[in-house]
């Protein structure tokens, strides 16, 4: 029973004051006499963490998963977990967070079995160990949860803990997608669009890509983009390219910004706009992509529409070749000739 330090009188959960004296109190305090039941304590805690009803207070969210998570409860588990990985609430601590996705996976909570299986498969928290991630991932995924599935599909598309197999990768990608999961979306268009695990289908490459794309996955809009803009599996369209091109540069995806570059230098789909083709050849060139630092290298040494400036476009050149890019090599290399 929390009692008030002032009076003495006990504390009513939820008051920010005490009903005796009036004496100003922690909320926190009064809400350690708040719910016994494990659910309640879990439910108290995602209040916590969305600000459902109370400020958002990550502190409180740890305190109450924590209270259900040491009486059993898997989500809890899993959640408390969670937040020693994220740092939320607590100090960050791998070796705290894969304690508790243990005991949530020994229980079979799918989340805690996937997220257990990522912390093998990183080596945080526990040594790297990828059959041991595939255990846990595959336990994951065999309950259903598209995010496991994904990552299983991932597993056995790179070979980590498995053998290399693109057809188990496209089954578990498929599991995944069509619950909706948008990387898996974006995954399963990549294996389409090349041919990878099923016969090439640039047309299923695109139904999937927009599913992801309409979801806001960055990698897929650019990917569909690219579809528009060369016809593949749709026809031709250079302003739904664009159109693409622009959700996923505004997310920061550096192909995009460096496509969407091209298309307002060269008037693909938009008006020739010099001013806004630099502006995003730098957003990509910035990220390092090397297509746009050379093509920015380009711009600078000729004074393309911009102020010519030569130590810009060294910079530039210097940047794209260090990463192997041949046009800026020969660039650099006819200037020491």
């Amino acid at each position: 029973m929390a009692t008030c330090s002032n009076c003495g009188a006990e504390l009513k959960p939820g008051k920010k004051f005490c009903t005796n004296c009036g004496t100003a109190v922690s909320v926190l305090a009064t809400e350690t006499e708040g719910p016994t039941d494990a659910a309640e304590q879990l439910a108290l805690g995602e209040k916590y963490y969305n600000g459902e009803g109370v400020p958002k207070d990550y502190e409180k969210m740890v305190y109450w998963y924590t209270k259900a998570a040491e009486q059993g409860n898997a989500e809890a588990q899993n959640k408390l977990g969670f937040s020693y990985a994220k740092g939320e609430g607590v100090p960050q601590d791998y070796v705290k967070s894969v304690y508790w996705f243990t005991k949530s996976a020994e229980q079979g909570n799918a989340k805690g079995q996937n997220n257990l299986g990522i912390c093998y498969k990183n080596g945080e928290g526990v040594p790297q160990d990828y059959k041991e991630a595939v255990y846990w991932i595959t336990k994951s995924a065999e309950q259903g949860y598209a995010l496991g599935q994904r990552n299983l599909g991932l597993c056995y598309s790179k070979g980590d803990g498995v053998p290399q197999d693109d057809v188990k990768a496209v089954y578990w990608y498929t599991k995944s997608a069509e619950q909706g999961d948008v990387g898996a979306q974006n995954n399963l268009g990549i294996f389409y669009e090349e041919g990878k695990g099923v016969p090439q289908d640039k047309e299923k490459a695109v139904y999937w890509y927009t599913k992801a794309a309409e979801q806001g996955n960055a990698r897929a809009q650019f990917n569909l983009g690219v579809c528009y803009k060369k016809g593949e599996g749709v026809p031709k369209d250079k302003e739904k390219a664009v159109y693409w091109y622009t959700k996923a540069a505004e997310q920061g995806n550096a192909g995009a910004q460096y496509n969407l570059g091209l298309c307002y230098r060269y008037g693909q789909g938009v008006p020739v706009n010099c001013e806004k083709s630099v502006y995003w050849y730098t957003k990509a060139a910035e990220q390092g992509y090397a297509l746009a630092q050379s093509s920015l290298g380009h711009t600078y040494s000729t004074g393309d529409n911009v102020t010519q400036d030569n130590a810009k476009a060294m910079y530039w050149y210097t940047k794209a070749a260090e990463q192997g890019n041949t046009e800026a090599q020969e660039y650099l290399k006819n200037l020491k000739k």
